[in-house]
């Protein structure tokens, strides 16, 4: 079982900075890929950054298309956490962020329960 705590929410106004993190705790052979979404209501879930934590996996970091350039997926692989950092935050930003993780030689994935974030004009 992979447990995954996400943390560094709240509320900011546009142009405003937050910091999300999120660890990963359990039993796994390896963790492979750890990756923020979002979702807002009424819309599915939608990719905002992901990295490789190592494991083996070739994944390169990657963003979703309405966050590049404005936020950065960084890690530590050793703590097995990664931070989002959020800069020219929009209210179109707002939601509620999850963190997933891909681990195993069988690529299983797990997601933490979501921390909300939101973005006031």
């Amino acid at each position: 079982q992979v447990q995954l705590v996400e943390s560094g929410g709240g509320l900011a106004q546009a142009g405003g900075s937050l910091r999300l993190s999120c660890v990963a705790s359990g039993s796994f052979s390896r963790l492979n890929v750890m990756t923020w979404y979002r979702q807002v209501p009424g819309k599915q879930r939608e990719l905002v950054a992901g990295t490789s934590m190592g494991g083996g996996t070739t994944y390169k970091d990657s963003y979703g298309d309405s966050v590049r350039g404005r936020f950065t997926i960084s890690k530590d692989t050793t703590r097995k956490t990664i931070y989002l950092q959020m800069n020219s935050l929009r209210p179109d930003d707002t939601g509620v962020y999850y963190c997933n993780a891909v681990v195993g030689a069988e690529y299983l994935s797990y997601w933490g329960q979501g921390i909300q974030v939101t973005v006031s004009s």
